[in-house]
């Protein structure tokens, strides 16, 4: 067996599963998961009738490349969201692929060169685990630049000691950010953009959450807006990731893609040949209608806004917590352990949180999601706000 499986952390979701094992939570109260980022709106209608209407093509081998007319599709999505003046090249800049998840795991496996004495990626902390895992299965060493209050939860790049970018291979970024909503400015980007070109490392931009914000006038700038904004329409040594799972409320569809630099997307390409991941023809076919289409987006992004007012009034005071930028979820800071309270919570209120110190590991002295829970706002309205009123209970007892 490969000896790095070892290395291997449990999954968030199984350290919560072990932490609330042997709890009996009170009868009379509903159970309300506020603990995993699916989402709960209804998928798009139309979205789900295209795929209907398309079951006979499941008799045709997909290429992993994907249908021209998808990434056809994808290429005029990103234009237009990114003001990306010379656009992107439909043929050789944009890979679709099965989700953002599978995506961000096997871009490492293509990337990282393990013949070199040090490999590193580096990645935020708290973080999604998939870097960490994609990071040691490649053969290179995490390393994690903290994310916290002081910094806007933004790692603060300009301190990272030039070591440790010369050691790096791959950079991985969230913007918005899991779980902290915290969103990278067009200016740090470019700073990002310099430091790549100086020390020759790859970008990862996890842009999943980049569709659900809370300013209508103002939604994030993505990696490959702030190239474009410097003449870099090569995107050199920019790649991002973008999901239909929390735009389009289509996680089940596992539909995504990979934009960006041309050279580093024929090298993964090839490697996904072999990977045996190419998409379904029905779901690129459903996944085109999902991109052409900006209405749902809009009722999706009032529903979670009106989930947040909601959410924060019932909190007011009693939680140091604020509405994100963007993303679906509330980050708090605790006066107890993310542990102790997710495990109070859930014994005494029945509702489900993420303890944060299962998203972050301990860098420089400092587990930044110690004292943090992550609440994701997917499920209903009423269940959210009766949620946040337990949530209140709770506090008030500690």
């Amino acid at each position: 067996m490969n000896t790095d499986l070892q290395q291997l952390h449990p999954y968030p979701f199984e350290k919560l599963a072990e932490l609330k094992g042997g709890i009996t939570p009170p009868a009379h109260l509903a159970h309300i998961a506020l603990s995993i980022g699916e989402p709960k709106h209804e998928p798009p209608e139309f979205v789900l009738q295209t795929f209907a209407d398309n079951l006979g093509r499941f008799a045709n081998y997909p290429a992993t490349k994907g249908l021209p007319e998808l990434r056809q599709a994808i290429s005029q999505w990103a234009n237009k969201r990114f003001q990306l003046s010379s656009g992107l090249c439909a043929e050789t800049q944009v890979l679709p692929v099965n989700g953002t998840r599978e995506a961000l795991f096997a871009f490492a496996q293509a990337v990282v060169n393990r013949q070199t004495a040090n490999p590193l990626v580096v990645s935020p902390n708290p973080f999604y685990q998939i870097y960490e895992g994609a990071a040691l299965l490649a053969g290179a060493k995490p390393h994690f630049l903290n994310c916290t209050a002081d910094n806007q939860f933004i790692p603060d790049f300009a301190a990272v000691p030039a070591s440790i970018w010369r050691d790096c291979q791959l950079l991985y970024v969230c913007t918005p950010g899991n779980p902290t909503g915290a969103v990278i400015s067009t200016e740090q980007f470019q700073q990002l953009i310099e430091l790549a070109d100086r020390y020759d490392f790859v970008i990862a931009s996890d842009e999943c959450y980049s569709e659900l914000y809370q300013d209508e006038n103002a939604p994030p700038p993505g990696l490959l807006q702030a190239a474009s904004a410097m003449g870099r329409h090569d995107f050199a040594r920019c790649v991002v990731f973008h999901s239909l799972s929390k735009r389009s409320n289509l996680p089940g569809l596992r539909s995504g893609f990979v934009a960006g630099d041309a050279d580093i997307l024929k090298k993964f390409l090839q490697y996904r040949t072999y990977h045996g991941c190419a998409m379904s023809v029905p779901n690129q076919l459903a996944s085109i209608a999902a991109w052409q289409d900006e209405s749902h987006v809009l009722a999706n992004r009032d529903a979670y806004r009106a989930k947040f007012k909601a959410v924060l009034k019932e909190l007011g005071g009693c939680l140091d917590v604020s509405c994100p930028e963007a993303g679906f979820y509330l980050w708090p800071k605790l006066p107890i352990s993310g542990e102790a309270f997710a495990q109070k919570l859930f014994a005494e209120h029945n509702v489900t949180v993420l303890p944060g110190a299962y998203l972050s590991r301990q860098a420089n002295g400092l587990n930044p999601g110690e004292n943090y829970v992550r609440m994701a706002l997917v499920a209903t309205e009423a269940e959210c706000i009766e949620a946040a009123r337990r949530i209140r209970t709770c506090v008030e007892s500690l």
